[in-house]
């Protein structure tokens, strides 16, 4: 008995994968990591903290109202929501090509053949010059994915899109970040400008005294110079701090997704709650952090392309096939005489391309190769960030007990300054050096505070956590769309 020829056809199709040998591409396998044990300095806290908004644990409503304002208008998350859309159709037009595609056409044309052609001369002219023709067909078209190259393709489109979904929430997580850093340097900025407006009035108080003194003869131009130098020279630091207030709104500004302007203060530095410090284990940052998350995402397409390059060095197989009616008259058009039908397979397979599809393959494999380092270095960069804000708000405490000691220290020192002077026990210029040496601790002090909340931010920031999760799903993304495309 003789075979159909279609039933050699489906059979080969069948068994052709079996004869291609070991496999051509290769899952993914995260690469090892060097965790280390332990962080440099270790604190006794909830673990779980990591995972708030923690940012509320300042206890300042209008930090909470900026960092929400920021969140629903700042241009580079906007920026970030329009990517994640591009690489979803990216990914939808990758799996497309998995499934059969199917069309419908549908023409009609008239032709009106030429009397002085030559090829139109053995025509007689009483033949109709004019023709007409009518076609409705289905056709239908299937690349086999024999070597897995869909598969792959389909593959790293997911991973770029799940990479940009990390990327919307690394901009949320420096986004939240850099809104509460910022907030408290403005609210030190403020707290200094208080400082040196409340040193400048009690120094325009010795000036007025010492105007007084002079013309009584009681003190000396030197001393009157003296105390009008002091005045002028914190004088000197408002219009500065001003300036660095101003500018500090402006780029606020700008990142609550607004043109520059004042922004609204709540409580001072001083009066602020230091949230608690994030604890945890070194691994919580492999999925904490999204910048990790981001990197192995990278990783993943690129070893997925390493497979799509080795596939081109195997033929490519499509199924094929034509159903419809064509006519030259459109009242017979659908008449079982004007049926047509086709159906086949087409093999394309490289003979010789000069290196190419090699080259394809050892830049895929490179360009993996430099993002596993990539990946490397992020989780050591992570870690790293880690150890540094801890280290950094360890000392910043040790630091800030020395200051508010040393600001104590300082009022005893101008007190009794003052009180030798007007004993006439010694001169002004001690008062002044006190008046100087207190001064530069408070402005230090309120520089410590802001630098201990800031540390904190840091690490905040270096633990990562889920409420970055949360708060990406939550921003301007409809929850039902977001799922369909990322599942």
């Amino acid at each position: 008995m003789r075979i159909p020829h279609s039933i050699k056809l489906i059979f080969v199709l069948i068994i052709l994968p079996f004869f291609s040998g070991c496999a051509v591409t290769k899952d993914y396998q995260r690469p090892e990591i060097d965790t280390p044990p332990q962080w440099r300095v270790e604190y006794q806290a909830a673990s779980d903290m990591a995972n708030t908004d923690w940012w509320k644990h300042f206890e300042d409503p209008t930090l909470d109202k900026l960092i929400t304002i920021a969140l629903n208008e700042n241009k580079d998350l906007r920026i970030a929501i329009a990517r994640i859309t591009e690489l979803s159709g990216r990914l939808q037009i990758a799996a497309s090509e998995a499934y059969p595609h199917a069309g419908i056409g549908v023409g009609a044309n008239r032709n009106q053949r030429s009397q002085n052609d030559d090829l139109e001369t053995s025509y007689s002219f009483d033949i109709d010059r004019t023709s007409s023709n009518y076609r409705l067909n289905f056709g239908l078209s299937w690349e086999l994915d024999f070597w897995g190259r869909i598969k792959r393709s389909t593959e790293a489109a997911r991973a770029d899109l799940l990479s940009a979904e990390e990327g919307r929430q690394i901009v949320i997580l420096s986004l939240v970040s850099a809104v509460a850093g910022n907030y408290i340097e403005l609210l030190n900025l403020d707290r200094q400008l208080q400082i040196s407006k409340q040193t400048m009035a009690s120094r325009a108080e010795w000036v007025r005294l010492f105007e007084l003194k002079i013309k009584g003869g009681q003190v000396s131009e030197l001393e009157v110079a003296q105390v009008r130098s002091a005045y002028e020279e914190v004088a000197a630091t408002i219009p500065l701090l001003e300036r660095r207030i101003a500018l500090q709104e402006n780029y606020i500004s700008i990142l609550l997704g607004s043109n520059p302007r004042a922004i609204e203060r709540g409580k001072t530095l001083e009066k602020l709650v230091l949230p608690d410090i994030p604890s945890g284990i070194p691994s919580d940052l492999l999925t904490n952090r999204p910048d990790i998350r981001q990197s192995e995402q990278k990783l993943i397409a690129a070893n997925a392309r390493i497979g799509v390059a080795r596939t081109r060095y195997f033929p490519t197989i499509s199924l094929t096939g034509l159903l419809g009616y064509a006519s030259k008259d459109l009242n017979n058009l659908l008449e079982g005489t004007s049926s047509l039908w086709s159906y086949g397979t087409d093999l394309a397979s490289p003979v010789f391309t000069g290196g190419q599809l090699e080259g394809g393959v050892r830049q895929a494999e490179a360009f993996y190769e430099q993002l596993l380092h990539e990946y490397l270095s992020t989780v050591q960069t992570a870690f790293r960030e880690v150890n540094d804000a801890l280290v950094s708000i360890a000392k910043y405490r040790e630091l800030l007990d020395v200051q508010k000691r040393h600001v104590k220290v300082l009022n005893d020192y101008i007190h009794f300054a003052e009180s030798r002077y007007e004993a006439g026990y010694s001169q002004y210029i001690t008062v002044l050096d006190a008046q100087r040496r207190l001064y530069a601790g408070e402005i230090q002090c309120a520089q410590a505070q802001s630098d201990i909340m800031v540390a904190l931010i840091n690490l905040y920031k270096a633990m990562g956590g889920g409420w970055v999760t949360q708060l990406s799903r939550q921003n301007n993304m409809n929850g039902a769309e977001e799922n369909s495309v990322l599942n």
